[in-house]
């Protein structure tokens, strides 16, 4: 697992796997939800995307960011 931050609007779906508990499939969510729905405000924004929940989310610490 990286250390480094993760700009989830602008990661690309390899990228987003840096994110604790995100793997392909999760990652792939996210973008496509990204490119759906436009950026997201906060890395709590990720609850939106199928199969991130509230778990995921904690695991995240600082390594998420949105700018």
């Amino acid at each position: 697992m990286s250390s480094a931050r993760v700009n989830i609007n602008t990661a690309s779906a390899a990228d987003l796997e840096n994110l604790p508990g995100i793997g392909p499939s999760k990652a792939a969510a996210i973008a496509e939800d990204r490119s759906a729905n436009g950026p997201f405000a906060t890395c709590q924004d990720l609850g939106r995307v199928a199969g991130i929940g509230p778990a995921t989310l904690a695991n995240f610490g600082s390594a998420c960011v949105t700018q």
